[in-house]
């Protein structure tokens, strides 16, 4: 197939490309470098199947050639309000992303008869009150809160899609990404995993906002992308979650990163910095993904960590 991803400098969207090219695809890759970096690209240079255009998806898309698929991945992610990269600092150009972005990208979809996948989000459930969290679930969102600009762009994202599917016959398909983390993560962005790392490795105390008690589930990017391709070559169109559902506090979190990054500095439980919205626990309900897609995570969490930290050794220059 010939494939356009959109956000392809980002963290998922480069794993992707790789993915894809490894099984003999050929990519046109997307960004506009606001959340992307281009060094995630740099090694497919010259590639004979791949090519960029450097295109903001809220305006209006024009690929040459043919298209077999177009994914849809560009957003910036991070919900930290102090990461430049955070879409609290983003909100215009977030909610852009979500929803002209979705609409251009859906448009080429439906002029290259080509199949249209949309990287949603575990924040479409916003801070839930079903746990673990099923595809069937409608959420708990707060529509004007600081976090809307990200959650609700998404769930817009989600019913266009569905409308061009139920309406202009779209082949669409709908992935809703839980909490992930690898290699080519920007280690500035905030998110528990690069402050936990980078603070580890340089021989700091782990910042841990609140008692420790808030859960996430931690999915390696390999095991990720893995589920994202078998979605895309799959015939579903209902919303499918990918995540790993083993579920850990943020407290042993850090024990185990103090633990792999050989850290005895320890860790600090600060005041509790929970925005509005922010969830308490997020675990994914994969049954769906089971069943249909006959996928589920294979690299726990503590191997998924050794495959990472040698990434942050480098990005932070420590030997």
């Amino acid at each position: 197939m010939r494939i356009l991803i959109t956000g392809a400098a980002g963290f998922l969207g480069s794993h992707l490309c790789d993915k894809l090219l490894d099984e003999g695809h050929s990519v046109v890759g997307m960004d506009n470098f606001i959340t992307g970096n281009p060094d995630n690209l740099a090694h497919l240079a010259g590639h004979e199947r791949f090519s960029f255009i450097r295109h903001d998806v809220s305006n209006f898309i024009f690929v040459p050639g043919k298209l077999d698929a177009v994914l849809h991945f560009a957003s910036p992610a991070s919900p930290n309000p102090n990461s430049p990269y955070g879409y609290v600092n983003l909100p215009i150009q977030t909610m852009k992303a979500g929803a002209l972005g979705t609409h251009n990208t859906l448009g080429v979809a439906r002029a290259h008869d080509a199949r249209f996948m949309l990287a949603s989000t575990s924040e479409i459930y916003g801070d839930p009150l079903e746990h673990p969290q099923k595809e069937s679930y409608w959420g708990h969102v707060n529509p004007i809160g600081l976090r809307s600009v990200y959650d609700e762009a998404k769930r817009f994202a989600e019913a266009l899609t569905m409308a061009y599917h139920r309406f202009h016959g779209i082949n669409t398909c709908i992935v809703r990404i839980f909490n992930t983390y690898g290699p080519r993560m920007r280690i500035d962005d905030g998110r528990v995993v690069p402050n936990f790392l980078s603070q580890g490795l340089k021989g700091e105390r782990l910042s841990i906002f609140g008692d420790g008690s808030q859960t996430r589930s931690f999915c390696y990017v390999d095991d990720l992308i893995n589920g994202i391709y078998k979605l895309l070559i799959s015939s579903i169109h209902d919303p499918v979650n990918i995540g790993n559902p083993s579920e850990i506090s943020i407290l042993e979190f850090a024990k185990i990163i103090n633990r792999l990054t050989s850290n005895n500095a320890g860790y600090e439980l600060k005041p509790q910095q929970r925005g509005e919205g922010d969830p308490q626990r997020r675990r994914p309900d994969i049954s769906r993904a089971r069943e249909i897609l006959n996928w589920e995570p294979e690299i726990d969490v503590e191997d998924g960590l050794e495959k990472t930290i040698p990434y942050f050794k480098e990005k932070l220059g420590i030997p």
